[in-house]
């Protein structure tokens, strides 16, 4: 596969730390408008060299993953809602259709073969060592090195469930790694089979091999739904797997590098900090612990790696391919859906755009509802419901300016409900607020009077001089949008108080003590990811959103992690060796200097 990749690789032979400078580097690269797959050739860790390459920006654009997939994603997405739709045929050629379509549903039963080439090379008991591998240090405030693109093989206690999923595993010795099992993942659900009855669990590890395995260890299936099914439905042939050395899971034929061990349910360690893809830091916690065993490899492996972090990354293209092929999935229980879209600026569960085709009054309540109950669209924080006249939910300007001429005060929910674990900004961990907008009618709310930001900021100064910078979006809509940067001496709540005095030239105001009041892609990301709807959305008089950083002026009692930053040095070197070429004002858009 990666020779048919070949004209989207760069190779950089400029010898590279695993410590920060490699994922440094693959962090700029997926900003760029037409980003590369990135091989470095010569990984080091300090003086030592390590013989095996590192590939990073995997996923790299639209172009590599319709190669990856080996067709456009929509035709796999028609061809699951066909086999979804199967009705009883009406005519022979009715039948040979049919047959064609369930002929293909043979490719999903996994093959074991005897021999693979991820076993050339067996290590096993003294020979075990992960430090031997360039496994990198991807942000400075990491606790340590991750491996950040293994597929997770697992199976249930009885046997009869297995699965594969993407975590990431901190390497905390030459043979142990923290197994970052989210508590809703289908993985940690087995773990607790095995803690229950006191058993060890088998877990192996495959890195590399075909990218599209990798792809499917993210894939939403169904709980008790093995993901290389997928994997063969798609490539049209019999998933190859191998029996590992020292348990009985099997892993991709193919692989480059497989790690096996067990998880005694007993032993958790604390697992990070780690620079995560919402952008901030996922905080220390106790997770369960893989006794590494053995390690083989292919004769030549590759290790494969991924960097996470401020958006965009190339989780983007990862999580676009899984949008458009589940979504014949979600039509079965949500048939009125049209189409969605989840902005990666919205870090995909922070934010969700759907057009639906309402039939009666309330059933966009109604697909909201039935969205924040399947699986892991359940995790979905903000969820905006356009009608089927809207733009497409890609044009971000268009569908903008749509919602804010179809916004109702009236037609917004906000409920509590399950939260992603990597959600920082909840009441409690695990629980917050969830906000649904229905915006499929035209609004009703009266029009403001517009002023220009100079005048509009001598108002609000005066009125709290704790403001410093405000920046008007979409002043041509039914309800405009107002930035107020302030300097967070007290709460954006008791500002947004003495503001209704201006509900005349104001409707939707958004409150931030960070820099992003004039930059719209960041803004996105920063105010989705700070906010609990039950806390910090306020339907008054004007609209207020609370997108600051909390503390305890907001009686916020849990730790608020830092962003991810790039560390100036690394950067500052990068730029000497000539491998930047990113224009300092993207540097900035981004955020990758401050």
């Amino acid at each position: 596969m990666l020779e048919r990749l070949k004209k989207y690789i760069k190779e950089i032979d400029t010898p590279l730390d695993v410590n920060l400078e490699i994922p440094h580097l693959a962090y700029i690269e997926a900003k760029k408008k037409n980003p590369k797959i990135l091989l470095f050739k010569n990984p080091i860790d300090k003086d030592k060299k390590f013989n095996i390459p590192v590939l990073m920006n995997l996923f790299a654009n639209d172009e590599v993953v319709k190669e990856i997939f080996g067709k456009d994603l929509e035709e796999i997405a028609k061809e699951i809602d066909e086999l979804i739709k199967l009705k009883p045929p009406k005519s022979f050629k009715d039948k040979i259709a049919m047959l064609q379509k369930l002929f293909n549903i043979k490719y999903t039963i996994p093959k074991r073969v005897k021999t693979a080439p991820c076993q050339y090379r067996i290590l096993t008991q003294g020979a075990v060592n992960l430090f031997d591998f360039p496994i990198l240090k991807t942000w400075e405030k990491d606790g340590g090195k991750f491996i950040t693109m293994g597929q997770v093989y697992t199976k249930s206690l009885d046997g009869n469930i297995k699965n594969v999923g993407m975590y990431r595993l901190q390497v905390y010795s030459k043979n142990r790694l923290g197994l970052h099992w989210q508590i809703h993942k289908d993985s940690a659900h087995l773990f607790w089979e095995y803690k229950k009855a006191n058993k060890k669990m088998p877990v192996s590890i495959a890195i590399g091999g075909d990218p599209l395995w990798t792809w499917c260890a993210t894939a939403p299936m169904p709980p008790g739904v093995f993901e290389v099914m997928l994997y063969g439905f798609i490539r049209k042939q019999n998933p190859k797997l191998v029996k590992c050395i020292s348990n009985d899971l099997e892993v991709p034929a193919d692989a480059d590098i497989v790690i096996e061990g067990w998880c005694d349910p007993n032993e958790m360690e604390i697992e990070g900090m780690f620079g995560d893809h919402t952008g901030y830091y996922t905080l220390k916690k106790p997770f369960p612990v893989l006794n590494v065993e053995v390690i083989t490899t292919k004769k030549d492996p590759i290790y494969y790696a991924t960097v996470v972090g401020k958006p965009p990354l190339e989780d983007k293209y990862m999580g676009y391919a899984t949008e458009r092929i589940f979504l014949p999935l979600l039509k079965v229980t949500s048939p009125h859906l049209i189409d969605y879209a989840m902005p990666e600026n919205g870090v995909f569960h922070n934010l969700v755009l759907c057009k639906i085709e309402p039939r009666y009054p309330g059933e966009s309540m109604q697909i909201m509802h039935s969205l924040w109950g399947v699986g892991q669209m359940s995790f979905v924080k903000h969820a905006i419901f356009v009608n089927s006249d809207a733009p497409n939910l890609r044009d971000y300007e268009a569908i903008t300016r749509y919602i804010l001429n179809h916004f109702n005060k009236d037609e917004v929910l906000i409920s509590k409900g399950i939260v992603d674990e990597l959600d920082h900004s909840s009441i409690e961990e695990l629980v917050g607020g969830k906000v649904g907008i229905d915006a499929t009618k035209v609004s009703k709310e009266k029009e403001v009077e517009i002023l220009d930001d100079k005048e509009l900021f001598e108002k609000i100064k005066k009125i709290e001089p704790l403001v410093e910078e405000i920046k008007q979006y979409m002043t041509d809509t039914k309800n405009p949008i107002c930035v107020i940067k302030y300097k967070k001496e007290k709460t954006a709540k008791e500002i947004f108080e003495k503001l209704k005095s201006l509900k005349n030239h104001l409707r939707i105001v958004i409150f931030i003590n960070t820099n992003e009041t004039f930059n719209p892609y960041m803004l996105v990301w920063r105010v989705t990811n700070n906010i609990d709807a039950l806390r910090d959305i306020w339907i008054d008089e004007i609209i207020g959103v609370d997108g600051t950083n909390k503390n305890e002026l907001d009686n916020f009692n849990r730790e608020w992690p830092d962003d991810v930053e790039c560390t100036k040095e690394i950067i500052e070197k990068l730029k000497k060796l000539n491998l930047i070429n990113l224009n300092e004002e993207e540097l900035k858009k981004y955020q990758v200097v401050v």
